[in-house]
């Protein structure tokens, strides 16, 4: 795209994030428009003084296109909000980031997602857990998704590649940059059968602040989160926690009362926030994840001939409040007094399902 260039630009700006960016686009008519803009405009716009500081900062200091000839030079694409291979289910979370890189590729197949997350310090009980789920489900048609880090996650993203499936890392730290450094030969074999991705710019490096905001992607790109040994402090509850606001499935493997590792995931299940999970057809079975969901059906809202209709209460709820007229997600929320991580979760769904359509950012409208 010819405008990606001023995507990254605004990702290379501090103070704006999805929220100010998506203000300024819908104020200034595109992206290109708002970032040529004078300081009067911006002002208008209602952008504060501290962000509009930055940008004009970052728009003196920085070229764009040396920018985007580094990612070239690196073999990655910039995707945004618009790009058609921008995650469908990432996109129906609150404030997705507007800018991915990405190193692979991202095929509508990953919409049929599950992360499976867990201690960097896993034990062989662990690591035995995560390999069979994360093969199993592999073989089942999901693409695992994971964080790259030692333990837990490198063995979901093994497994998935032995099982010859797809597999997503997403990094806490610009695309240049390979953490732990120990996974580069790891990090090449999922951008072959995967993808590679981060909203980070190039040069990030992986500082602990940034693995909060990394972990909340894992979870909103798929469709529910499986934690596999992780004590009571562990990152890996934040990406459940995550999973929980963004309204996703979230499921926790038992452990050993007595291993401290496994402290975390017993709690999560004890409190009833995550099902038990021994197996991926537990998971399967779950998510009545039968075959593999026609997301192009070419005639309409079918399948198999089919007339697709809302499966539960809430997304009959929204059916209802949904039609051929773009409505904007606020106003889904405010019309069914629904919370947002009911609607985001359940539209991340319908979607998949071929119920509705966004038709940009933030609006939806009926499929049919």
């Amino acid at each position: 795209m010819d405008d990606i260039r001023y995507w990254i630009g605004f990702n290379l700006t501090p103070r704006i994030g999805p929220v100010r960016l998506e203000a300024l686009i819908e104020y200034f008519g595109d992206v290109e428009t708002a970032w040529r803009a004078d300081a009067a405009s911006l002002r208008a716009a209602n952008l504060p003084q501290d962000a509009l500081d930055r940008l004009i900062h970052t728009r003196e200091h920085i070229d764009l296109d040396a920018e985007l000839s580094k990612v070239n030079t690196l073999g990655l694409k910039v995707i945004n909000w618009d790009s058609p291979s921008y995650p469908a289910m990432l996109k129906n979370i609150a404030y997705p980031p507007p800018v991915l890189y990405v190193r692979g590729e991202l095929t509508s197949d990953d919409a049929h997602s599950m992360a499976i997350v867990g201690t960097r310090h896993a034990s062989a009980y662990g690591k035995e857990a995560a390999r069979r789920l994360s093969r199993g489900l592999a073989e089942n048609g999901l693409t695992i998704v994971s964080g790259l880090a030692l333990g837990i996650d490198e063995v979901a993203h093994e497994a998935a590649l032995e099982a010859n499936g797809r597999t997503i890392a997403v990094c806490g730290c610009g695309l240049d940059i390979v953490y732990p450094e120990r996974h580069r030969d790891l990090a090449e074999r999922i951008a072959r059968s995967g993808a590679l991705i981060s909203d980070y710019p190039l040069g990030v490096k992986p500082e602990p602040a940034n693995f909060p905001p990394r972990n909340r992607i894992i979870s909103g790109i798929s469709m529910g989160t499986v934690v596999v040994e992780a004590d009571i402090k562990s990152g890996a509850l934040i990406t459940i926690n995550f999973a929980l606001e963004q309204g996703r499935e979230t499921f926790a493997v038992p452990g050993n009362i007595y291993n401290r590792t496994s402290t975390g995931t017993n709690a999560l299940i004890q409190r009833g926030e995550a099902k038990l999970v021994t197996c991926a057809q537990d998971v399967i079975e779950e998510l009545r994840f039968d075959a593999p969901l026609d997301l192009g059906a070419e005639n309409g809202n079918s399948r198999g001939g089919m007339a697709l209709v809302p499966e539960t209460p809430t997304e009959q709820l929204l059916w209802d409040h949904i039609s051929a007229e773009p409505i904007h997600i606020d106003d889904l929320m405010r019309e069914t007094l629904l919370s947002p991580a009911e609607v985001s979760g359940t539209l991340s769904v319908m979607e998949i399902k071929g119920l509705v359509k966004r038709v940009d950012y933030a609006r939806f409208v009926r499929s049919n």
